[in-house]
């Protein structure tokens, strides 16, 4: 089956083509490095990190392009507020930003270009636009026309008019019209810059992308991701004045994630509830935290909650657990034929389910809801009175290449109980109970359970399975 990608510009699954074939070029909007990054902006670093992943997985190359911001108006500020260089400013968070991503699983780009190094080709851009009649200088100032580029709003859904009726002209600004955007903003006194055929001065936020993007991965992209606030004006002015530029289409799959709320609103500075991703991974594993993120599919908002990240933990626990009860189980098994080939078959048709989920737009919920209805046949196929070596290796396998597809991963448990370690609590429970120490007998229990170890109290005495 073919992948499908729901496209915020035709607002209509469509079937993924490459433009070059076995090959994805893929360009996400990274962030603006003047703080630690928050748990919004770790949403869409796993989420296309997934999406990357999943390319992989089915054969293709995936040339993956993730920006820094390091020339912006916030990172001057921060650097004026602390002393620090805006090189200093950057170079930090640039570096949070990556060990905090690596902790969410999050491979390395293929390329992670910063404002800095792309001067040159921004100029050369600005000046192509110039010359092509799309903007104009005023006063050291490089504005862009969007009347001048037939389809501005095509991303946005919405036309021009209704996009000039909220712009605004801000003091000190002299372009000719409200919508106008800054390609290259003229130096005030004592700001880094740089020379230019207009003079001294730095890059507008959206021409950077366009530029980053032209120079990596060529004039025409497959999919353009980042967060749905980017979508206007951000996606919007980059396909114009690349569009103009070139005289080609700039992406052909637009991809756009979806919020997060905090406590059911929307996370703010001005509301308290900002958090920041480090902060999240000193305090939780990782792995849950990006277990979480996939649980929801990412188009949609996805509402944040310690209650809900808790519930993630024991969800991901649950397939650890019945994975590790492979393991044990394994131990006691035998090199079966019989029925071996009948469970083979078993086995691949759960996972050209979770393939087919992951296919339709890549819907990661989904495909986590068949994962767990696959370690459900896991958990019941351990219980048989015999099984194969082979049939149970076969399960751990397809259970790895699912997590691997969602940037997860099974750790060698050393904290499996064997048997007689099991029986050997369970007697100390039954000792506790006979000296009327509830509070050990319950402790025992509920680390037992946290094990996958089921007590049950019966007549004849306590049994326990592995859950």
């Amino acid at each position: 089956m073919t992948i499908k990608i729901y496209n915020t510009l035709t607002h209509e699954k469509e079937e993924f083509r490459p433009i070059e074939e076995g090959k994805v070029k893929m360009y996400v909007c990274g962030p603006t490095v003047y703080n630690y990054i928050h748990i919004g902006n770790a949403r869409p670093a796993i989420v296309f990190d997934t999406v990357r992943r999943y390319f992989e997985y089915k054969g293709y190359q995936v040339d993956y392009v993730l920006n820094f911001t390091d020339v912006d108006d916030k990172i001057i500020n921060r650097a004026k507020e602390t002393g620090e260089t805006v090189h200093d400013i950057a170079n930090k968070y640039i570096q949070a930003y990556l060990e905090d991503v690596e902790a969410l699983g999050v491979k390395k780009a293929t390329h992670n270009p910063r404002v800095m190094e792309t001067m040159d080709e921004i100029i050369e851009f600005v000046s192509s636009l110039i010359d092509k009649g799309y903007a104009y200088e005023v006063d050291g100032d490089v504005y862009f026309k969007p009347r001048a580029f037939e389809g501005y709003g095509k991303l946005s859904h919405q036309s021009i008019d209704e996009l000039r009726a909220g712009a605004r002209i801000q003091v000190g600004e002299k372009k000719e019209d409200p919508l106008d955007f800054a390609l290259w903003k003229k130096a005030k006194e004592g700001e880094i810059s740089w020379d230019s055929p207009w003079g001294k001065g730095r890059p507008g936020w959206h021409i950077e992308c366009s530029a980053m993007a032209k120079k990596y991965l060529g004039e025409t992209i497959d999919i353009h991701a980042g967060g749905q606030d980017l979508t206007f004006p951000h996606h919007e002015n980059e396909i114009a004045q690349s569009e103009a530029n070139t005289g080609k289409t700039f992406a052909n799959y637009w991809m756009h994630n979806g919020y997060i709320n905090i406590n059911s609103e929307k996370m703010s500075k001005s509301l308290g509830n900002f958090i920041l991703a480090r902060d999240l991974i000193a305090k939780h594993d990782p792995q849950v935290i990006r277990f979480f993120m996939l649980s929801v599919h990412y188009r949609n908002p996805i509402n944040f909650t310690e209650e809900l990240l808790e519930s993630a933990k024991n969800s991901f626990e649950r397939i650890k657990t019945a994975y590790n009860n492979l393991e044990h189980r394994k131990q006691s098994s035998m090199n079966l034929t019989e029925d071996t080939e009948e469970w083979f078959g078993k086995i691949d048709e759960w996972k050209k389910q979770f393939e087919k989920e992951m296919d339709d737009d890549f819907n990661t919920a989904n495909a986590i809801s068949v994962l767990f209805e696959f370690i459900k046949e896991a958990n019941q196929y351990v219980q048989l009175e015999q099984t194969s070596t082979e049939v149970i290796e076969k399960f751990q396998e397809t259970i790895s290449a699912m997590l691997g597809i969602l940037g997860l991963e099974i750790t060698e448990d050393t904290s499996v109980l064997l048997d007689e370690e099991v029986e050997r609590l369970i007697e100390e429970r039954n000792e506790a109970r006979k000296n009327r120490n509830f509070a050990r007998a319950d402790e025992i229990r509920d680390m037992l359970k946290e094990k996958g170890i089921i007590l049950e109290d019966t007549p004849q005495g306590v049994r326990w399975k592995r859950g």
